[in-house]
């Protein structure tokens, strides 16, 4: 039985900017789902959302369209709203789109990025490298995932705002980030990374070399598919065994936003 525990809305959310209750309610579940709090086939209940998160169903509402629009969410037929399930034809397509748009940011950071850049990228691939390892050593500790996966993801969004290209820019966040290095991150990985990994990548982008930059970051991206693929596999089956076992004993499959996952 997963513990109870307590929803909240995102700390802080409206210090920056001001936000409407549809972003907040967006914010809040997009965090739990990035932090492996709702996990692939999760349901998703409007009215037990807007109870947790204090406002109506309508922002509620609006936040999960939103979230099916990125890929997070999807409404099944009889099976209501859940938390996505990637099928590995899902992440084949993203991957595709990922190693087209990243090896294009490589090619335009090895030919624009300055020596700061460069040295800042480097730093951020060792230390990178470091936190890989030892997560490969840490077990299934979500929070501690959560953290490198967000120097991952910084790495890879530092790469394409030094590349130059604010539109390409845009996108690789919308698909790298939302899509592929936090839910099939999340959901998937397991196994220990390559030792400098990431090093070896940016050694080839700050060499100046566009060709040598667009080969090194697309080997990166296809050994991420081949490395993720099965186990999406893996992980969908598992999940609809779960769900229906859980149908047939009519017993709640709710889990909250916020704290274990256990």
């Amino acid at each position: 039985m997963r513990t109870a525990v307590k929803i909240e809305p995102m700390k802080g959310a409206a210090s920056a900017r001001a936000v409407t209750l549809a972003e907040e309610a967006y914010l809040a579940i997009r965090e739990g789902i990035l932090r492996g709090r709702l996990r692939p086939g999760t349901p998703l209940s409007r009215r037990r959302l807007a109870r947790e998160l204090g406002m109506s169903v309508v922002p509620v509402s609006d936040a999960l369209q939103r979230l099916e629009d990125t890929g997070l969410v999807e409404v099944r037929a009889r099976a209501g709203t859940r938390v996505r399930v990637p099928s590995e034809a899902d992440v084949r397509e993203l991957y595709e789109l990922r190693e087209a748009l990243e090896t294009q940011s490589a090619r335009h950071f090895a030919e624009r990025a300055t020596p700061a850049h460069r040295l800042e990228l480097q730093r951020l691939a060792r230390k990178l490298d470091v936190l890989f390892d030892r997560l490969s050593r840490r077990g299934d500790d979500d929070a501690f995932r959560f953290a490198v996966n967000s120097q991952h993801v910084r790495l890879h969004m530092r790469i394409a705002e030094h590349a130059g290209s604010h539109l390409l820019e845009q996108m690789i966040d919308r698909n790298h980030v939302l899509i592929l290095n936090w839910l099939f991150d999340v959901a998937g990985r397991r196994t220990p990374l390559p030792p400098r990994f990431h090093t070896e990548l940016v050694e080839a982008l700050v060499s100046g070399d566009p060709k040598k930059a667009d080969a090194a970051m697309r080997a990166h991206v296809r050994y991420g598919l081949v490395e993720i693929t099965g186990q999406i596999g893996a992980l969908a089956a598992s999940v609809w065994r779960e769900r229906r076992a859980g149908a047939a004993k009519k017993k709640p499959q709710h889990q909250q936003l916020c704290g274990s996952s256990s």
